[in-house]
């Protein structure tokens, strides 16, 4: 994670809350004894997005629709999640805890918040502040509304008697004493970390009708806390995402409870033909009678069954061995791989504990089936291997929302945006999202590196440049607990590969030695990785990974040389920085007078940049656009040559990669853009943005990611071919062309026969010549794959020099290498606009989804190709972009007589409102169409 250099100091307005003096409620750091109440994380949770409804602008107004009593029935697999809460801030709350947390307690007043939220997320959807989002209307919030606990409160029911009721839950940011009907059962000290997971037994607190359970959960401070911050990615939220941000579940079961069951893989590699599956369960005995229990159930394609008797108060793990079943030995599994490699197949553990032929409790999880390597090469770095196969990692750093708000469709729509970029890992460094995330990566068959988060608490006794504290015993003992619950969380999901136990800097030994029996105890079986740096640890080692940057901007070339942040080893996050959105994004995040700002003043600080320092202004950035294209006229040309530089740089950071995967000395193992996605608008560090809007940086990733895909290679003027399909390709034909930005032919060369293995790079004879005779110093090379009968596979345009980006790699910072002279690429500004023939339809595909086919043709009126035409489908007024949208390609350009179809796949809207279609790009003359 970039350093962070400095924060913002926000202007404080008045608040809605009156202000808290000097002796009220004490938000010091709550500390944890050395025994800590931890379990393994449920199976699956039932996530529910913030539901919250509005109740006023200002505290203290009536609030309507309070949440419904949880209604919590026996033997349900994952319990039942609590339906929401209300809150309010302990400063506006004068009685005692026991009267607030007694069932029949008037919320007059408080605020209606979801079953998981923070406490600013609830005050948001009751409209207390203003789009946060838009301008820098985050200043408006005081961040003394967040200095003193909040009262979390919720009520539940039960059916029928006699049975054990126990309180289950994680998430809580940052630590809380926790009340049920008027009864103190957890402190602060104890219930501390947002990824500590407690189960309480409230089984003599329950009584028929209502009950209620409470939290008065304490301010967050991720410099002193073991929660989650948000570095240098964005503002932080003033509330620093104090409250509860997973589910809090109820679960009621017989005498003998069912915990911790899990399946352990044995694949058999590289063969793939078998698999021994171990079964793992905990049976714990809550009654004050010695009972013999069943434990029966199935795992994917095998029967279990295994009797245990039990004293009171044992608990016993469990352990069916394809020994004693020999049905756990599966033959021809069906194996999980990642996209792109095979299919994402699932099983299922189904397992039910039976006391004198009645459920006491049940558990059911899905898990995969696949093997994981990640040994150290010869260089050093870190390759992995997925069901004994070699792969590059292509990742982005993924963010969830600022507020942490889960909307599992907005999650869905971006982990189909990951898949449709060919990108095959996400990286979560810390705010580990919630399960529903990870089953949506096992589906679509996306890696991801889960991972703690740097430069705060969780680095604070290993990395003192930064701002996190030092650690005390309290502090170790969350630290452990934290690991304990997220391996028992995350490790049935095949997408998960690894986790980092550290980020910018690495474990010391003793934290290390924590976490890894942590791991042990959780039988974690896929790689341990002690830092996404290039940190070592006493016990797991080197890392194999690197954390060179950049994190700003740098020219195409830079990716090709194999020294800093270029294509060689792991470099676990780098990107060349910022990332200007869309025209149709800008103007909804930024007013007009900061739209003037951001291209006239490359100096002045960009809210929505960075609160660091370092990374507060676009200086690196406008200075290159500039020098490079020349500069900008207005807002318009400025996003439009934005667009143009973002393609061709993540176009060739991820092609530098892909082409030295394969080198003999020092070849590339992994590469994590940084980042997928933000948590609010942003202007850096996306391929997406936060209105799934895709600028030239996201369909640079695309291109060069393409199954099959042809590329020219800044350090060495040659054409390759890369293919990422599990089969080979053989007698392809590449062809370059070299063009003037009039469109006049300077150069042709075509070979033929090429061969490319499955998954390899073939480097072709195709060299690009130093000089061309009456070349333009800034000219267009087209590239194009085809196959024996013509029919083109791949075409990739460049823009190109004569004269090339110079670097200064002696003065190269920790971010970023310095430019010293420009490639002159002011020649472009030069082409005509074309008017492109379009035609466009939409036709229903399937229920909820339509397809908008685009035809493009460029009649030749003139000779100059049209580059980088863009598409964009809009609403049926023309004036609000149809998002998300997933285009089989886009950004294309085309020469005088060509033609391509386009096809956009979206969600159906109203027969009567058909999205039209926008074109407009680097030299298309702007215009909108009809779809019929």
């Amino acid at each position: 994670m970039p350093q962070q250099q400095g924060r913002v100091s926000p202007r404080r307005p008045s608040s809605p809350f009156p202000s808290v003096p000097a002796g009220g409620p004490s938000h010091r750091r709550a500390r944890v004894p050395g025994r800590a109440v931890v379990s393994a994380l449920l199976g699956l949770l039932v996530f529910l997005a913030p539901a919250l409804t509005p109740v006023g602008g200002s505290a203290g107004r009536v609030v309507t629709g309070v949440p419904a009593a949880a209604v919590v029935t026996v033997g349900h697999d994952s319990g039942t999640a609590l339906a929401g809460f209300m809150i309010q801030s302990t400063a506006l709350v004068t009685d005692p805890a026991a009267k607030v947390s007694s069932p029949g307690y008037p919320t007059t007043g408080w605020y209606k918040a979801g079953p998981r939220s923070t406490v600013l997320a609830a005050l948001l959807a009751a409209g207390i502040h203003p789009d946060p989002f838009h301008s820098t209307n985050q200043k408006l919030i005081p961040a003394a509304d967040y200095t003193v606990p909040w009262w979390y409160r919720s009520d539940f029911s039960v059916d029928g008697r006699g049975t054990r009721t126990y309180l289950d839950f994680s998430g809580v940011t940052s630590a809380a004493d926790v009340f049920v009907n008027g009864r103190h059962i957890s402190t602060a000290s104890t219930v501390a970390g947002t990824y500590t997971r407690h189960e309480l037994d409230i089984t003599t607190l329950i009584r028929p009708g209502t009950n209620t359970v409470a939290f008065r959960i304490q301010p967050n401070d991720p410099r002193k806390h073991l929660t989650m911050g948000w570095l240098d990615w964005l503002q932080p939220p003033p509330d620093r995402n104090m409250g509860i941000v997973r589910d809090v579940v109820v679960r009621r079961s017989g005498p003998v409870v069912l915990r911790d069951a899990h399946v352990v893989t044995d694949l058999a590699v590289p063969s793939l033909a078998s698999a021994d599956l171990t079964v793992k369960a905990r049976l714990r005995n809550d009654s004050p009678d010695t009972v013999t229990a069943l434990l029966s159930g199935t795992a994917g394609p095998a029967s279990l069954s295994r009797q245990v008797t039990l004293t009171p108060g044992e608990s016993r793990t469990v352990v069916l061995s394809p020994a004693d079943h020999p049905g756990l030995r599966v033959p021809s599994p069906r194996v999980w791989w990642p996209a792109g490699m095979g299919e994402q197949p699932l099983y299922d553990l189904d397992l039910t504990v039976t006391v004198d032929g009645v459920a006491s409790d049940t558990s059911r999880t899905a898990f995969g089936i696949r093997d994981v390597q990640a040994p150290i090469n010869a260089d050093g770095a870190r390759q992995y291997r997925i069901n004994g196969r070699p792969l590059l990692i292509k990742g982005a750093g993924w963010s969830p929302d600022e507020f942490h708000r889960w909307d599992p469709a907005y999650a869905e729509d971006r982990i189909r945006y990951v898949r449709d970029l060919g990108l095959n890992t996400l990286r979560l460094e810390g705010h580990l999202e919630p399960d529903e995330f990870f089953d949506l990566a096992d589906r679509y068959g996306i890696l991801t590196l889960p991972g703690w988060e740097c430069c705060d608490k969780w680095e604070g006794e290993v990395n003192p440049a930064e701002s996190g504290e030092k650690w005390d015993a309290a502090d170790h003992a969350v630290a452990k607990a934290s690991m304990a619950a997220e391996a028992a969380r995350l490790r049935h999901h095949p997408s998960v590969i690894s986790f980092l136990i550290g980020s910018d800097a690495a474990p010391n030994a003793k934290i290390e030695s924590e976490y890894l029996q942590a791991l042990r105890a959780a039988d974690w079986n896929v790689p341990v990785i002690p830092s996404a740096s290039g940190k070592s640890t006493p016990v797991t080692g080197r890392s194999g990974m690197r954390m060179t940057g950049p994190y700003d901007w740098v020219p195409p070339g830079y990716w090709y040389d194999k020294r800093e942040g270029g294509a060689t080893g792991f470099n676990s996050e780098t990107s060349a920085g910022p990332s200007i959105p869309t025209l149709d994004t800008l103007r909804r995040m930024l007013t007009p007078a900061e739209l003037e700002t951001l291209w006239k003043q490359p100096s002045a600080p960009q809210y929505h940049r960075s609160p660091s320092a370092t990374f507060s202004t676009l200086k690196l950035y406008n200075a290159a656009l500039a020098g490079r294209y020349g500069r900008p006229t207005d807002l318009g040309d400025y996003v439009r040559k934005a667009q143009l530089a973002q393609y061709e740089n993540v176009r060739a950071q991820f092609e530098a990669y892909s082409r030295n995967a394969k080198d003999t000395t020092a070849p590339a193992t992994g590469v994590i853009y940084w980042m997928l996605n933000s948590g609010w608008t942003s202007l850096h560090w996306q391929l997406i943005d936060r209105y799934l809007d895709q600028n030239g940086a996201y369909f640079g990733a695309k291109k060069a990611n393409e199954p099959l895909h042809i590329q020219y290679g800044y350090d060495n003027r040659k054409v390759s071919v890369v293919n990422n399909h599990t089969t080979a390709a053989s007698g392809l034909n590449a062809r370059v062309t070299l063009f003037n930005t009039d469109g006049t032919e300077k150069y042709d060369r075509t070979v033929t026969g090429v061969d490319v293995e499955a998954r390899g790079v073939s480097t072709t004879s195709l060299t690009l010549p130093a000089t061309v005779p009456g070349l333009s110093r800034t000219y267009l090379a087209r590239l194009l794959l085809t196959d024996t009968t013509g029919k083109e596979l791949s075409r990739n345009v460049y823009w190109l020099s004569t004269r090339n980006d110079v670097l200064d790699y002696a003065d190269t910072d920790w971010y970023y290498t310095p430019t010293t002279s420009y490639a002159d690429l002011t020649g472009l500004n030069s082409m005509p606009q074309v008017t492109l023939d379009v035609t466009a339809k939409t036709t229903v595909t399937r229920a909820g989804t339509s397809t908008t086919t685009v035809t493009l043709r460029h009649p030749g009126t003139t000779n100059t190709p049209a580059l980088l035409t863009d598409v964009d489908l809009v609403s049926a007024d023309g004036k609000t972009p149809m998002l998300p949208v997933r285009w089989n390609d886009n950004q294309i350009s085309l020469w005088p007589g060509e033609s391509a179809v386009l096809e956009a796949s979206h969600r159906t809207v109203d027969p009567d409102r058909t999205p039209r279609v926008r074109i407009s790009g680097w030299n298309a003359r702007a215009v909108t169409v009809p779809s019929s």
